[in-house]
Formats: structure tokens, C-alpha cells, sequence
């Protein structure tokens, strides 16, 4: 693995999950400063404003932004620590997509989607891109989720700035096995 991505791995887990990981704190928007983060992971993986900059523009998921003037940057989503990304509330498509494995299914079916240990359940519009996610739990399982109903029964739906839509929980009678 190249250490550009080892390094964009280790920035995911300090913006998502520990900060403290890299000595550093994040906002209640989950900001942090440019410059601390540079030195608290250059501590453990060498980092520059350069690869900073570069591991943002090339992160396929596009998972972090930064503020107008690069002093600041964070995670767009994807959260287990408590923290407003400012999200606006969104109507969905009638229908958006959850990838899973296989063995989630029964539990799922069970309970609906919930968010474990994030914030918000992830939804893709597209199936592709839920196949994917499904993928990395074993064997892909795809759920349709009829999300204009839920939008209509009062469920709010956000979509963050890299395309995920986001809710805190999906009841399992707002999900289809996917044909």
C-alpha cells in the first residue's frame, strides 16, 4: 500500500472516529486546523500541506473538505463521534439503495438499518455503489429503501457533500430485497 493512502486511512480514522490519535480536537462542525493535523500525523506517517492537499483532490469517496482558505478541513460524513457537519435536510429519490453482507440480513430485517457505531445509516443512490459497500461484508446483499415514503411519513434524509445520503434509521418496513 502506497503511504499516501496508509496516511489518507490513518486522517479518515482522527476526522471520523479519534482525534486524540493524532493529539488533535475537533469543532462541533468536526473542523479541525490544517496545521495541527499536518503535525499530529507527521508524527506517525510523514504528511505535508502537499500530500494534504493531494490525498483530498485524488480520495475516490471524497471523503474530506476543506474550509474556502485550507486552514481547516474535516470528514464529510461517516462520523462516530458526535459532531454537526451541517447538514441541510434533503428530499430523496423515491428510492435509494443499502449494501450489506448477506449474513446482516436476518438482523436487518429484524431491527431496520441502523447506524451501530456512526451517526447516520449510509445510503447510495446508485446500486452499483451499494454493491461495492455490500462487498467489503462478505457476500454483497442489497436493500431497495422506499425513502420518498419514509421522507413523506416525516423521516428526514440529509445528503452529504460527496452524494451519501444520510438517516438515522431505516424500520425494516421501508425495505425491499433488491431484484
Amino acid at each position: 500500500m502506497s503511504d499516501l493512502i496508509h496516511t489518507s486511512k490513518f486522517i479518515s480514522l482522527v476526522l471520523r472516529h479519534q482525534p486524540e490519535a493524532a493529539g488533535i480536537t475537533l469543532d462541533e462542525h468536526g473542523w479541525a486546523d490544517v496545521n495541527e493535523l499536518i503535525e499530529g500525523v507527521s508524527k506517525t506517517h510523514p504528511l505535508t500541506m502537499e500530500d494534504l492537499e493531494e490525498i483530498v483532490r485524488t480520495d475516490s469517496k471524497q471523503r474530506y473538505s476543506f474550509n474556502e482558505d485550507h486552514t481547516l478541513i474535516r470528514a464529510n460524513q461517516g462520523h462516530s463521534i458526535p459532531v454537526d457537519v451541517e447538514l441541510k435536510q434533503t428530499e430523496p429519490p423515491a428510492v435509494l439503495y443499502h449494501g450489506t453482507g448477506e449474513k446482516y440480513v436476518p438482523s436487518i430485517l429484524r431491527e431496520g438499518l441502523v447506524p451501530k457505531s456512526r451517526l447516520y445509516v449510509h445510503l447510495s443512490a446508485e446500486e452499483a455503489t451499494a454493491v461495492r459497500v455490500g462487498t467489503r461484508h462478505g457476500k454483497p446483499f442489497v436493500f431497495r429503501v422506499n425513502a420518498g415514503k419514509m421522507a413523506e411519513d416525516g423521516y428526514p434524509f440529509f445528503l452529504s457533500v460527496n452524494g451519501v445520503w444520510l438517516t438515522r434509521h431505516v424500520p425494516y418496513q421501508y425495505l425491499e430485497e433488491n431484484k
